[in-house]
Order: structure tokens, then sequence, then C-alpha cells
């Protein structure tokens, strides 16, 4: 059976913003032409050696109702929480932290020579488990396996499964995959993605071609971009003369209604009212 390649729908210019108490991040998901890929609800890339950009970090503030991902390419995190979490993730680690019913942390971008660089993705999480107990998954850059292909192509699998090789983040409601994709000039990467899937790539590395109903030979894209496909078996992305890396990732919609406030993500405004009820009261964290 052929698989039928997905067709680019989006192409996204990461748009500059500032959070916490002063970091300088590029956003592709949550902004107001890319709000929300469901089940994604926001992408941050933040890349800096100037520590002005960065050393403020995120102090202690709450979550509900999705996941966080912290995927770290060089440099280092320090994050701890209100239920007595605490650690460090450095350069190809990985913390996948369920929010759940609630959780009150800071993350803490630390100041090094090399700089700071990596992404955090947001996961909405389904009604059934929105408020379920918060949990981490610390993933070290050791335990995530990195395939080399016969064409030189890198993949480091976070979560997912690629070739028969499964990453190591597991239980997500969404089934995602997120790769981390290296390719080397004139390649073609193609990778199977489940039909119905949302599927995108965030090109922070080189350039590429990106397969387009459009255009038979795609268009070339030169990082940074957020590129967003539609449905379909799988994508293809090739290179010319120069390499190129991205985030690769999907997951299965959830198709329910979202209601948003910041940090906080439930199904109805009510949800959100009383979760704001419970900041208030300090009733939101319960151990």
């Amino acid at each position: 059976m052929t698989l039928l390649s997905r067709s680019v729908e989006t192409i996204i210019e990461p748009q500059p913003v500032v959070e916490g108490a002063g970091v300088r991040l590029r956003r592709s998901i949550g902004t107001q032409a890319v709000n929300y890929l469901d089940p994604f609800l926001l992408l941050d890339h933040f890349a800096s050696n100037d520590p002005r950009d960065y050393e403020a970090g995120f102090p202690l503030h709450p979550h509900r109702g999705i996941e966080t991902v912290t995927y770290v390419l060089r440099g280092a995190v320090r994050h701890r929480d209100t239920l007595g979490n605490s650690g460090t993730i450095g350069t190809g680690d990985v913390q996948w932290m369920t929010a759940g019913r609630g959780i009150m942390h800071e993350e803490m971008l630390e100041v090094r020579p090399e700089g700071i660089a990596g992404f955090q993705l947001w996961v909405n999480l389904p009604a059934k488990l929105k408020m379920a107990p918060p949990r981490y998954q610390d993933i070290r850059a050791a335990e995530i396996p990195e395939i080399t292909k016969d064409d030189g192509a890198r993949i480091r699998v976070i979560t997912g499964t690629v070739e028969g090789i499964t990453g190591p983040v597991s239980g997500i409601a969404a089934a995602p995959t997120y790769l981390d994709v290296s390719v080397p000039p004139q390649t073609v990467f193609r990778h199977p993605v489940p039909r119905g899937h949302t599927a995108f790539a965030y090109v922070f590395e080189g350039k590429a071609r990106f397969s387009s109903g459009e255009h038979e030979e795609g268009r070339l894209l030169v990082h940074p971009k957020l590129v967003v496909w539609g449905d379909g078996d799988a994508v293809e992305v090739a290179t010319a003369e120069e390499p190129a890396r991205f985030l690769l990732i999907s997951g299965q919609p959830l198709h329910e209604p979202i209601a948003r406030y910041g940090p906080f993500v439930m199904n109805t405004k009510e949800e959100i009212e009383q979760t704001l009820l419970e900041l208030r009261r300090g009733t939101f964290v319960t151990t």
C-alpha cells in the first residue's frame, strides 16, 4: 500500500516574546497566527549566549490541566516545586511534567559559558485526566536512543517509535511522537505519522524543502520556521546543499472544548473560575 505524503498547510515565522521574569523567547504555537494545534498548546524556543536574555528565569508559577515538556540543547535548567521536587536538567535532557490537577513550580535557566538553548512544549490533557495527580518524567540524555540511518540522518527518539526503537517517555494520553532529527545534505527524510494525528516540524538549524500539494518540489525554508502538515500517512523533508535539524512532533487530537487562562487549560469557563478561586483561597495545591 502506498503511503500518502502529507502536504504543508501552514508555515509560521516564530514571534519574539518575553515571558517569566524577562526571558526572551521565540514562540510559534500560542500566537495569533497559530493559537492551538490540537493537542499542542504552545511551543517556545529559547536560545542565547547573553545572560541578560534569560538569567531572570521563570519564578514560581502555577499550572493545571496540561503537560509541559522541556528539552535542553545546551546549558541547564534548575527546577523545583511546592510538592518538594527539585533537580537540574542539562544538555540533551528532557523533563515531561504532567501538571494534572495543579502544581506550583519554578524554572531557572543557569548562566553558563555556553549559554542556553532549548524548547518548551505544552500538551493539552483530556478532560478525564485534567485533575489527575501531578507527575514528572525526567529523562537524561544517555537514556534517549539515537538512530543513525544508512543515509546519515540521525534521530533522537524522545517519545514514539522509529524503526522499532521506542523513546523513554511513556504513558502520555495524546500518544505523541517527539523526535529531534538531523538530516545531512542531499538527503530525503521520510517518516510515517498515523492518519488523523496533528503533525508539525520546527526547523531550528539549516534549511530544508517541505513537500506541498501546490509545489511538487516543495518549499525551501530557512530556520527558524514552524511547518504544519495536513493529514496523510507520512511526512517528507529534503535537504539540498546544506543540512537541517528540526523537531518532528505529532499527536492524537483530543477534539474537546478548551477554556484557556494563562497557565491553566480546562474545558469550561466555570472550571477556570474554580481554579482562580482555589488560587485566591490558597487551596490550589494539595499534597
